[in-house]
């Protein structure tokens, strides 16, 4: 993916080593002078403190041990193939899957290294060739998400398709896509398992669309040569260690359980949150945290979602390295309160409580009718 333009340019020279600030005492940003920028306080303190600075060594640790697991779960599928029991590996291949997606993720948003070239090349090993995903596809729909988030007319995460997000999408719905938005709470979880084929077919349809992506022919050619590298990989991986009729059922087992896992990772973020309109004259710090939520949790919540968890620190400093996100969420709260700005943060169990009961509100008026 390429540089995301989502949030205001963060590189600066480069500081010293990180410092970790004192979660127990966070140091606020100063107080903000009449007509100045409500976020510049705090991208300052985050700046200094260095949270902005790469973390090359953690992605590379985290990159090689997840190819590992990937390689792994070859080896094993080479050993058990013969056997039923294959079919449960199905379960750790979406667990690394998702982990893959993750890195893409944070490699489009130039996390990971200095050098655009290099995180544009581990984007395109884990988006195209590890996913089957379009790395520029995904590129320029994220980061119009991350320009107007929850917007109904320019965040095309909220646009209108099988679900609708907003009261105003569901009129006049009739027919299957009527009965879809009048149950749409109690599909959504079902239809993320969808999500793992959807992330491949939309890239393969925006390869070959007129009005997709700007790209140049090499740059087609490349991401369509690794698409069709993964698809004829994956499909070598499992005709080679099991029966065509296994091979078709670890595939289907496999894209869903990973479609389910990034469906919980992405469902809480932005659902239900506010709405921002063209008359609103939001800054960057506004419209950043009140259109999301954060998750809390422990070390193992950060892991399993990829670090999204902290959703507004990651829109308000899309290019800060994922473990430094939980450093910079004292900050950022801190600096919310001073200004009398809310900060929604709850747990797992009630942000999918909160996103399910949006969908089923805006459904509402459809089942009334």
């Amino acid at each position: 993916m390429p540089q995301l333009t989502a949030a205001p340019a963060e590189r600066t020279p480069s500081p010293p080593a990180p410092r970790v600030p004192d979660e127990a005492a966070p140091r606020t940003p100063g107080p903000v002078r009449r007509g100045g920028s409500e976020f510049s306080p705090l991208l300052r303190v985050v700046r200094e403190q260095g949270l902005l600075e790469r973390r090359t060594g953690w992605y590379a640790l985290r990159i090689a041990a997840n190819l590992a697991g990937l390689a792994a779960v070859g080896a094993a599928l080479a050993v058990l193939g013969g056997s039923a029991w294959s079919l449960l590996l199905a379960v750790p291949l979406a667990v690394l899957s998702a982990r893959t997606a993750f890195v893409a993720h944070d490699a489009g948003h130039a996390q990971i290294a200095a050098r655009r070239r290099t995180n544009h090349l581990l984007q395109l090993l884990h988006a195209n060739l590890l996913l089957g995903m379009s790395q520029e596809w995904w590129n320029d729909k994220h980061n119009r998400h991350h320009a107007h988030p929850n917007h109904v007319d320019k965040d095309p995460d909220v646009a209108p398709d099988v679900l609708v997000f907003n009261h105003h999408q569901a009129v006049g719905r009739t027919g299957p896509r009527g009965w879809l938005t009048r149950h749409q709470a109690w599909l959504f979880f079902p239809l993320t398992t969808l999500e793992g084929f959807a992330l491949k077919a939309y890239g393969f349809r925006a390869l070959f669309s007129s009005d997709g992506p700007r790209r140049t022919r090499g740059e087609r050619a490349v991401e369509g040569g690794l698409l069709l590298a993964h698809v004829a990989g994956y499909a070598a991986l499992l005709l080679a260690t099991m029966p065509p009729g296994r091979a078709l059922l670890f595939a289907l087992l496999h894209q869903m359980l990973l479609g389910l896992h990034l469906g919980l990772a992405f469902a809480p973020n932005h659902k239900g949150m506010a709405v921002p309109g063209d008359d609103e004259r939001w800054g960057h710090l506004r419209r950043q945290v009140l259109t999301s939520r954060n998750i809390r949790g422990s070390a193992l919540t950060d892991w399993l979602l990829g670090g999204l968890n902290y959703q507004i620190e990651h829109h308000l400093f899309p290019s800060m390295p994922r473990p430094h996100l939980r450093l910079a969420q004292p900050l950022v709260r801190a600096h919310c309160r001073s200004l009398g700005i809310p900060y929604a943060e709850t747990g797992a169990v009630d942000s999918y409580r909160q996103a399910l009961g949006h969908l089923h509100a805006v459904g509402e008026p459809l089942r009334t009718a």
